[in-house]
Formats: structure tokens, sequence, C-alpha cells
């Protein structure tokens, strides 16, 4: 159960959505009689329109959908009386358009059938809902920000490319340094190596030399 806070609140969320349904409606017309409405519309927007037109059957004393009926719709720019949409449909249809200019737009609406064909009491019930889009996106403001954001990813891209360059660089000068830190190494131990040889060797030729010199003073 909801307590009353919770209820005060979706009341006004629940007025929200009540007041950003589309326009909705019904009405009776006849043959040969056409309905107009006017709609105040942003400029640059769209509008959305969906009807359902059905028709009094004295057979089944109800109204029905008959495939047979047409709807013109017909909607125009009152100010500049520019027409936006001609179209003819079926009984059950849409349209849309989008607004150049903000201002009134007369949508009409008139059946297929004329009265030579059917009589004037022929009664239409027709549903129509209306409903007043989004503005539409500023396409080449869009693309500039694409535009800017690819800019963005090349430079990225290219920084990234300096940073592998440099970290390669650095990995192949790390190589290179070990390779001579070895080879010093290398050289430092055989040249050590080369010294204790000598040393050795001039250790032994003078203690030959010695024993040399020993023996003969022994023998004078």
């Amino acid at each position: 159960m909801y307590s009353l806070s919770s209820r005060r609140l979706l009341l006004p969320l629940l007025f929200l959505l009540l007041s950003a349904t589309v326009n909705a409606l019904h009405f009776y017309l006849d043959a040969n009689e056409k309905r107009c409405f006017v709609e105040e519309v942003p400029s640059e927007t769209i509008v959305e329109g969906h009807y359902r037109a059905l028709e009094w059957s004295d057979e089944q004393q109800q109204y029905v959908s008959n495939p047979e009926l047409g709807i013109l719709v017909e909607i125009d720019e009152m100010e500049t009386s520019h027409p936006v949409v001609r179209t003819r449909g079926p009984n059950d249809g849409r349209f849309t358009f989008t607004s150049h200019d903000s201002g009134d737009h007369s949508i009409c609406l008139s059946t297929n059938y004329s009265s030579s064909w059917f009589g004037s009491n022929t009664h239409i019930r027709l549903y129509l809902d209306i409903v007043v889009g989004a503005a539409k996106p500023d396409i080449d403001r869009d693309r500039s920000h694409i535009s800017e954001l690819a800019a963005k990813v090349r430079d990225l891209n290219n920084k990234l490319e300096d940073i592998r360059r440099e970290q390669q660089y650095q990995r192949e000068r790390e190589a290179d340094y070990r390779d001579l830190s070895e080879e010093t190494n290398s050289n430092a131990v055989w040249y050590s190596l080369a010294q204790i040889v000598v040393l050795i060797a001039t250790c032994a030729w003078q203690l030959r030399h010695l024993r040399h010199f020993f023996e003969d003073r022994k023998m004078r």
C-alpha cells in the first residue's frame, strides 16, 4: 500500500504524464464534409498524427471499419497558406510533417465519399491523435560536433603513436645499454684474468731467477 506521501508524489507525476499525452479526440462528419483543426506548432518540430475512421452500419447498428472508406489529410501553414501535406490514406492511417516556421497549422480531414455514390446521411466517426514531437536535431551542429570529436580522436591516436615510438626507442636504448654493460663486464673479467696470469708468470720468473742467483753464489 502506498503511503500518503507517496500518493502526493504520484499525483504530480501523473499530471505531468497526462499533460504530455497526445491531443486525442473523436468527432463525427458526413460525406463531402471537411473538418479542420488548428494546431500551434513551434519551428523545426516533428508532428505525427494517427487517425481511424469508422462508418455507421444500419445493418449492425454500430460503427464498423469499412476498407472502402478513405481519408484525405490536408495540412497548411495558416500564415503563409503554404501547403504542407496532401495525402489520401486508408480508413486507419498516419501522417507526419515537420514545421519550418512556428505558428498555427490547419489540419483538415475529409472522406473520399461523394454525394453521387453515397447519400449525405453517411455518418463517420473519426478518431484523431496528434503528437507534437521534440525539435529537430541540428544536423549541421551534430556533424560539426562529430568532426570535433573525430579530430580529438585523431590527436589522441597520434599522441599514442608518439608514446609507443618513444617507449620502443627507450626499450632499444635499454637493450643496447644492457649489451654494452655485459660486454664491458666480460672484458673486465678477462682483463682481470689476464693480469692474474701475468702476475703469476712474473712471480714464477722472479723465483726462478732468484734460485739460479743463489745457486751461483754457493758454487763460488
